[in-house]
């Protein structure tokens, strides 16, 4: 079994190949496991014997949703008295919504239980956000009609419908248009509204709000420590000494060699060298820019659902660390920058971090890590007026971001950070300059747009022994997230088990947690689509 890519979705496929008693080997073109999962240390930060600065390619986010991923972090062992990598998960219990000059509502759970409940509960959590109550009401009325319409409804009609239009953004308020059209969007699923589809957007928003408003559920969930130590060295270790996964770094495919209907090798690069990788069965977990470039005739002639490959598009989102020398928590959760040109999100990480000494780091000074995403590089800053993505220096794209922070959290007579706490910084490296106003990105993330369901394939192909283990993978997350790679890849190994006759028991699936009063409603939805009428709440509407 050769497994090609490993990030979340090739060591999840390796891990439930493994615990079915198939031989893997992963390939992976970057010395380190992990992709966009992993962390990223501050190389050189460390000094006096202290250990490098931890960075990360962008915080970890665990919304309450999140099951595939979470029930593999169940299966890892960690520490010791029968532990595993899902108790590093801690529970946040506020969501800050900051902005620039105004008051900054907090999130916290509240308990629906029939659909003029879960209205009045919408409601609130719009509240406070200057935007006309009218156009409130209107917004609520939109995400009821998400969360009670069917699903052969999100197929047919709200997958070809982008956000920004059935919000109908464009003829609301500014407050409307920037908080809810492209604050919400924009910093909690990284896609721009305008753009993205209903089907998409509408299904994670509401998974999200769900874990504000349902008894029981949650909403998000961090790692009490940084990723790498307290999930993927320890993923790492299961699996190369408890499953006998065999990883090999450093190897970047070339090509997908087609004999007829199968694969006949993969071309593998290692250290200047291509070797011809056989194997009898081939696990594609690259992401989609790179299999892009695989796309060969042969290869689509051979599998046609992969011939619409390259018409995916992806976004940026990506982060950068803040070490300050006094911890400002801000809030016990994410702090979502609504007005923020550059879609801003973060996390105040030691809050989180249980047992880590953040002295034992850099020059031992950092008392807080004060973690960001920047979700929009393409909309010009507030104070430089230039989008990210055409930023001259690595230092002009922090100049910016710490702007909008201090514009967001900074009040007369109470101001959350100052340049005097200001330790240090961290930009994700694939974020790379090479040239002046040329900004490149190594590892970008897929985006949903509208129709592109249409293009992508499922977990196995027409070609009998390629399958596929990555987040462009049609998935129930449908997502572009570490919980759709990890579901690709046990679609990927369902699929193996079908047609290599091995007897096991399946991966296990989970589909969305829909409250009953809304899936009684879904079901009225139902009738409704077969006799042609819309939803009862855009019929209202």
């Amino acid at each position: 079994m050769a497994i090609l890519g490993g990030g979340v979705g090739g060591l999840s496929a390796a891990h439930e190949l493994a615990e079915r008693e198939f031989a893997v080997t992963v390939y992976e073109r970057n010395a380190v496991f992990g992709g966009k999962a992993r962390s990223v240390p501050v190389v050189g930060s460390g000094v006096g014997g202290r250990k490098d600065l931890p960075g990360e390619h962008g915080f970890r986010f665990f919304p309450g949703f999140y099951k595939h991923v979470t029930d593999t972090m169940g299966r890892i062992p960690f520490g010791t008295r029968n532990g595993n990598c899902r108790d590093n998960l801690v529970q946040a219990t506020r969501i800050l919504l900051a902005r620039q000059g105004k008051v900054d509502p907090v999130w916290v759970a509240r308990f629906p239980e029939t659909l003029d409940d879960f209205r009045t509960a919408f409601l609130a959590l719009f509240d406070n956000l200057d935007i006309p109550q009218d156009e409130i009401v209107f917004f609520v009325t939109r995400l009821l009609a998400l969360a009670t319409s069917c699903d052969d409804r999100y197929e047919r009609e709200y997958e070809q419908i982008a956000f920004w239009d059935f919000i109908e953004a464009e003829t609301r308020s500014e407050n409307y248009r920037q908080y809810l059209g492209q604050g919400l969007t924009r910093s909690l699923v990284a896609m721009r509204a305008e753009e993205s589809s209903t089907r998409t957007v509408g299904r994670i928003l509401l998974q999200l709000f769900y874990g504000i408003l349902v008894p029981g559920r949650v909403f998000d969930r961090l790692l009490s420590g940084p990723t790498t130590d307290v999930w993927i060295d320890p993923w790492r270790t299961h699996l190369t000494e408890h499953l006998a996964v065999t990883l090999v770094p450093n190897a970047t495919v070339r090509s997908f060699n087609v004999a007829g209907d199968r694969i006949r090798s993969v071309s593998v690069e290692r250290d200047g060298i291509v070797e011809e990788v056989t194997a009898d069965f081939y696990v594609a977990a690259l992401p989609v820019e790179i299999m892009q470039t695989l796309l060969s005739f042969d290869l689509t002639r051979a599998a046609p659902s992969l011939a619409r490959l390259g018409e995916l598009r992806t976004e940026w989102m990506n982060g950068i660390q803040f070490y300050l020398e006094t911890d400002e928590p801000l809030a016990n959760g994410h702090a979502i920058y609504l007005d923020s040109s550059w879609a801003l999100t973060s996390i105040s990480q030691r809050q989180f971090w249980r047992g880590y000494d953040l002295s034992e780091y850099g020059n031992g000074r950092v008392g807080g890590i004060l973690s960001v995403d920047i979700s929009n590089w393409t909309t010009p800053g507030s104070f430089n007026g230039k989008p990210a993505i055409a930023a001259t220096s690595r230092e002009e794209i922090k100049d910016e971001v710490w702007a909008e922070l201090k514009a967001a959290l900074n009040a007369p007579g109470n101001a959350q950070l100052e340049d005097s706490n200001l330790v240090t910084w961290f930009l994700d490296p694939d974020i790379q300059l090479p040239n002046p106003g040329t900004v490149t990105n190594l590892e970008p993330l897929l985006i949903n747009r509208v129709g592109s369901l249409a293009l992508r394939p499922e977990a196995y192909t027409e070609v009998s022994n390629l399958f596929l283990a990555s987040d462009y993978v049609r998935t129930y997350t449908d997502l572009a997230t570490m919980e759709a790679a990890n579901e690709a890849a046990r679609r990927a190994t369902n699929a193996i088990m079908a047609v290599s006759g091995v007897t096991a028991p399946p991966c296990e699936l989970w589909e969305f947690d829909i409250p009953i009063v809304m899936r009684n409603a879904q079901r009225f939805d139902e009738l409704r689509l077969r006799m042609g009428l819309p939803n009862l709440f855009l019929a209202q509407g």
